[in-house]
């Protein structure tokens, strides 16, 4: 049997410890963790402040006098044990300097962990025949920052669940020909899960995780969940996932305490607990936790052909008060808030990343100002590819659950976000975070009767389709759901059968995807204030908006004008940059969409009018509540 020296694709070097302690070793899910050799696994964990550790697991009868670990300088134990193969279950029995304290703990790099409740990890190997290379040649094109993005988010264990028991969660090979046929109707070009790796706890919807290189095990297999990604890149769908660095919990099993010391975690619990969450805080100035956290991002773009991170709650990271009042957090060195240690470590991780995976993409979920969150670490940025532009969210939503009547008092609230539209590159998110906890659903904060609603709902995608900025929106959304979001339970796609509009709805977001994809001024400069231009910004009497949205020199513009009363506006006149024939590409008033019928009759003729500090003008008939799209032929 050869030994450890002879298998270098697994052993620390010296080289390997050096990275580690300086925390810049992005591949340690190559050396840390369990690793199947063929006839034996050799194992790995680093608990520095341990006297001795030692692997138990169901081959060994859980005995730790029986594989006893060597450990190191570096803190790192190491032990190549025969026995152990994949679909064995196992732990580290963990003895600690600190008084005494000992303790199981689960692999913090196992590749697979047990279905919870049970917390073991389990020996596995991660082999798999791909079969999107089609995908993998063509994805920098498909994630480009000029390319269309329409995002799908998805919850996996409530999307859809066993029709015949709906209390059975589906798995990663049932689901993903259901979610990539799904996507290619509705045309979505990318699906976001919330967050896929193992967590304890399944009503934290996966934010709350234990297993940051391992998917869950609800679900199937690693290989189930390649299979899955796999699926979908077949069918043209990318994949984004939302990945967890801003806390963990602190499950007995998991890397809190982990070897009696404060290992992960910040000690004082001033930096280390997070008061929101109940969770711990990583300790962003640990180097080793660096290596450790960057490794994870790494590992999903590597091993599951991810094609980018959504990374949760940077703004946590980034604010040393963030969640605290007054005397309940420390000031950094210079005295101020932000936590200098966390802004390193993003800066670092978007340069390993897109060094890597230039053909990725990693998304900041930040809820403030930061300055300078999806601009490069060269200009003093944070590095990120994208970021959610939550104030459009929450201006727009507020906007939208007025009366109409009283929303020409609130205009600026629609106008304002196009002060600040290209300060960052948006996304623009109606989440699952906007459909919980009370809040409801998107139909259900539209005000008026039932027609009034689904009208107001086609009004909003439309407007929120045709802003600058990628586009994101949680499932049960694109038709209208009127429940708030379960968790343990199926979306509500049986209320498709039982109202018209419901599938109006759906269509509408189909071709708005469709058109989306279909003309480059809605997608090209989505970044660009070449990308918008205004034609009436300030009808506030009427609620209507009108504006261009602009391409490359070849592409045509596309004019979209909105109205947000149930007014009908007739012989409406608006200025446009050219003379000719204009064709109405979507009208959210089509029968077809549940709406009234009213419109243009397929498109209207520009005459040499100057009007808006325009050449030419049209006067079209914009109908209530509605979002109309027109292209020059």
């Amino acid at each position: 049997m050869p030994t450890l020296a002879e298998r270098p694709s697994v052993v620390l070097t010296g080289h390997d410890q050096y990275l580690f302690r300086e925390g810049t070793h992005a591949r340690l899910y190559e050396k840390l963790g369990a690793h199947f050799l063929g006839d034996a696994t050799h194992f790995a964990v680093w608990a520095p402040n341990a006297t001795s550790v030692s692997v138990i697991g169901d081959w060994n009868g859980w005995d730790p006098r029986t594989n006893p670990m060597q450990g190191s300088d570096s803190g790192i134990w190491q032990v190549h044990v025969p026995n152990a193969k994949p679909g064995c279950v196992y732990k580290f029995h963990i003895v600690s300097r600190n008084a005494g304290y000992r303790v199981d703990k689960a692999d913090p790099y196992a590749f697979r962990a047990e279905e919870p409740p049970k917390t073991g990890s389990m020996v596995w190997d991660l082999a798999y025949e791909w079969h999107d290379q089609a995908w993998m040649q063509d994805r920098k094109y498909r994630n480009a920052l000029d390319a269309p993005w329409s995002i799908y988010e998805v919850h996996l264990g409530s999307w859809r669940r066993d029709p015949s028991n709906p209390e059975r969660q589906l798995s990663y090979r049932e689901v993903a020909p259901m979610l990539a046929e799904y996507c290619q109707k509705m045309r979505f070009t990318h699906v976001e899960l919330l967050p896929i790796m193992e967590h304890p706890f399944y009503g934290s919807w996966g934010y709350q995780t234990t297993g940051y290189f391992a998917p869950s095990n609800r679900y199937g297999t690693p290989q189930d969940f390649m299979s899955f990604v796999d699926t979908l890149h077949q069918a043209g769908v990318g994949v984004i996932l939302d990945w967890v660095p801003s806390h963990f919990p602190w499950d007995q099993h998991g890397l809190g305490f982990f070897d009696g010391s404060h290992l992960y975690e910040h000690a004082d619990p001033r930096q280390g607990h997070h008061p929101d969450w109940a969770s711990a805080i990583f300790n962003y100035g640990r180097n080793e936790v660096r290596s450790f956290l960057a490794s994870s991002a790494r590992f999903w773009l590597d091993k599951y052909h991810a094609d980018g991170l959504r990374v949760d709650a940077v703004a946590s990271m980034l604010y040393l008060d963030y969640g605290r009042k007054h005397g309940e957090w420390i000031p950094n060195q210079f005295g101020g808030r932000e936590n200098l240690e966390a802004i390193s470590f993003l800066q670092f991780l978007n340069q390993t990343l897109f060094r890597d995976f230039p053909d990725t993409q990693t998304i900041a979920e930040e809820s403030t100002a930061w300055p300078q969150v999806s601009r490069p670490t060269y200009l003093g940025g944070l590095g990120f590819g994208m970021k959610w532009n939550m104030g459009w969210m929450h201006d727009t939503l507020r906007y939208m659950k007025n009366d109409p009547v009283h929303r020409k008092y609130r205009h600026d609230e629609l106008t304002f976000s196009l002060w600040y539209a290209f300060h960052e590159n948006f996304v623009l998110p109606l989440s699952h975070d906007e459909v919980v906890h009370g809040k409801g659903s998107l139909i259900g904060r539209m005000p008026g009767d039932a027609w009034q609603q689904f009208a107001n709902l086609r009004a909003l995608f439309g407007y929120m389709w045709s802003h600058p900025g990628k586009k994101l929106l949680f499932m049960g959304g694109e038709f209208g759901q009127r429940r708030e979001w379960a968790h343990d339970t199926s979306l509500e796609w049986h209320v498709l059968g039982m109202d018209k509009r419901h599938e109006g709805v759906q269509q509408w977001v189909a071709d708005l995807n469709r058109v989306m994809r279909e003309q480059p001024a809605l997608h090209q400069k989505d970044f660009s204030t070449d990308g918008f231009r205004w034609v009436q910004r300030g009808d506030w009497e009427q609620s209507v908006v009108s504006f261009l949205r602009q391409g490359n020199e070849s592409a045509p513009p596309i004019l979209v004008v909105c109205n947000f009363t149930p007014v009908p506006r007739e012989n409406y006149r608006l200025g446009v940059p050219r003379g000719g024939y204009w064709k109405e590409l979507l009208n959210s008033d089509a029968p077809l969409y549940g709406g009234s019928g009213l419109g243009n009759y397929g498109g209207c003729e520009a005459t040499p009018m100057p009007y808006n500090e325009y050449s030419h003008s049209l006067s079209i008939t914009v109908p209530p509540l509605s979002v109309l799209f027109f292209k020059p032929e």
